[in-house]
């Protein structure tokens, strides 16, 4: 595998040539990320800085495209990495073998992933700021599950580890 000071100038190469779907294909090859379920990368509109929107598309069971901004490469590349982890999860989710229904599930698990990247160990981590943020969001999602049902005490461990978290990073 490149060096993470290597893979940024090879990224920061890529976009400034355009090859935004080419530098996410990239990265999931060198970060190990790919699945048989994975159809590819389409571009979607430009990111703001306050709203990057990642997308996993498709009926479940059946092969996923990814949308990702044509500027994703703008923002840091720790970020988008654990971004493009979090959609890779859902890609994962929703393949034949898994076809995990539940959205408040699936957003419960790539949440999780983002913060303590078991099933993804090669993904950077992330700043205090943006663990908080995803943690509390990860918690959102948990919350919608029925308090008390099978999903939330499937979880039950996984939630303290967030919580001790939070508690920990403030």
């Amino acid at each position: 595998m490149m060096s993470f000071e290597d893979i940024v100038f090879t990224i920061q190469i890529f976009h400034k040539n355009g090859l935004t779907v080419e530098a996410a294909e990239l990265l999931i090859r060198e970060y190990d990320l790919s699945h048989p379920n994975f159809k590819g990368i389409e571009l979607r509109e430009k990111a703001k800085p306050d709203f990057i929107l990642m997308t996993t598309e498709g009926e479940i069971g059946e092969p996923q495209i990814i949308r990702i901004p044509e500027n994703t490469f703008e923002f840091p590349l720790d970020l988008m990495l654990n971004l493009l982890a979090h959609e890779m999860l859902h890609v994962h989710q929703k393949s034949a073998e898994i076809a995990l229904k539940d959205r408040n599930e699936r957003e419960w698990q790539a949440y999780y992933e983002m913060l303590f990247h078991k099933k993804f160990p090669l993904i950077p981590t992330l700043s205090t700021y943006y663990l908080k943020a995803f943690a509390i969001k990860g918690l959102s999602y948990y919350n919608k599950m029925k308090e008390g049902s099978e999903f939330q005490l499937k979880y039950e461990s996984q939630k303290k580890e967030v919580d001790d978290l939070l508690q920990i990073i403030g």
